[in-house]
């Protein structure tokens, strides 16, 4: 089993408390429904300076999971909550050290 990083993309924040709330259910069921193939819930990410080359990330948050192959980590993305704030995912396989 590998670890693969699951980097959110797009999307934006809820305007309102209660909305808030419906996406952080939203999340919560999702990783949740992921059982042990999930290592860190991770978070959102805030503010970002990226260095160097002038691009700009749009890297909004991450969670680390493991799966057997990049295919089946990608297909852990499947019903993400990104998707329904017009958001995306890009998997990494991470490389042990």
């Amino acid at each position: 089993m590998g670890k693969y990083l699951l980097a959110y993309t797009g999307g934006g924040r809820p305007e309102t408390e209660a909305e808030g709330q419906q996406v952080m259910a939203a999340w919560q069921a999702w990783l949740g429904g992921l059982g042990d193939a999930v290592v860190d819930w991770g978070a959102p990410f805030g503010a970002s300076t990226v260095v160097g080359g002038g691009a700009s990330s749009g890297l909004t948050g991450y969670s680390l999971v493991t799966a057997a192959s990049l295919v089946e980590a990608t297909a852990l993305s499947d019903g993400c909550p990104i998707f329904a704030a017009g958001g995306g995912v890009e998997v990494y396989e991470t490389v042990e050290m």
